[in-house]
C-alpha cells in the first residue's frame, strides 16, 4: 500500500479545471455517474498501455461510467497533451498545470486512479492492476473489479493498492 492515502469512503476531494478547450468541468457536475479519475501523461508509456485497454471498458459500461484524465505533469506542452489525447481517442483530458489537484488526491504517479462513486465518495484509489517488477503479467485488474463492484452495487475490494507507472512531473 502506499504510505499516504486519501480515506475511502468519505466524500472525493472537490475540484475544478479546464479541458483542452478552455471548458471548466467540476467533480460535482458528473455526480449521478462513477468517475474515474486518471493521473495522466501523454510521454508515459503506462498511461498509454492503460488507455489502449480502458476505451473498450468504458464502452462496455456505458454511460454510468465517465474517464477524467488529468494531464498534471508540469513538463508535458498542450500541443503535446492535445496531440496525445486525440490520437488515443481521450474525450476529456483535464489540464492540472500547477498539480494542484494531484497534490489535493496526493497522486504520485501515471497512471493513478481514483473511483469516485454515483454520490462522490472515494471508493478505490491505486493501480490499473496488480503488475510489479517481479509480476509482469496480471493476475487481478483492480480498477476493473472497483467499477464493476460499484455497479453492482457493492464495494470494490480491496479498496486501495500501490499505484505503478512514471513519476509526475512537479514544479
Amino acid at each position: 500500500m502506499t504510505d499516504s492515502l486519501l480515506p475511502n469512503n468519505q466524500p472525493a476531494p472537490q475540484f475544478s479545471l479546464p479541458d483542452l478547450d478552455g471548458k471548466i468541468h467540476s467533480l460535482a457536475d458528473y455526480r449521478g455517474r462513477i468517475v474515474l479519475l486518471n493521473f495522466w501523461s501523454a510521454e508515459c508509456p503506462w498511461s498509454e498501455r492503460r488507455d489502449s485497454e480502458i476505451i473498450p471498458l468504458l464502452e462496455s459500461w456505458g454511460p454510468a461510467v465517465v474517464l477524467l484524465s488529468i494531464a498534471s505533469n508540469a513538463n508535458e506542452s498542450l500541443e503535446l497533451i492535445s496531440q496525445t489525447a486525440q490520437k488515443r481517442g481521450l474525450s476529456t483530458v483535464l489540464l492540472d498545470r500547477d498539480q494542484s489537484v494531484a497534490n489535493l488526491y496526493l497522486a504520485q504517479t501515471t497512471p493513478h486512479f481514483f473511483v469516485v462513486d454515483q454520490n462522490d465518495i472515494l471508493r478505490y484509489q491505486g493501480a490499473f492492476d496488480d503488475i510489479t517488477f517481479r509480476q509482469r503479467k496480471a493476475t487481478r485488474h483492480f480498477l476493473v473489479e472497483a467499477v464493476e463492484a460499484l455497479l453492482a452495487g457493492r464495494l470494490p475490494d480491496p479498496q486501495s493498492s500501490s499505484p505503478y507507472g512514471c513519476t509526475i512531473a512537479r514544479y
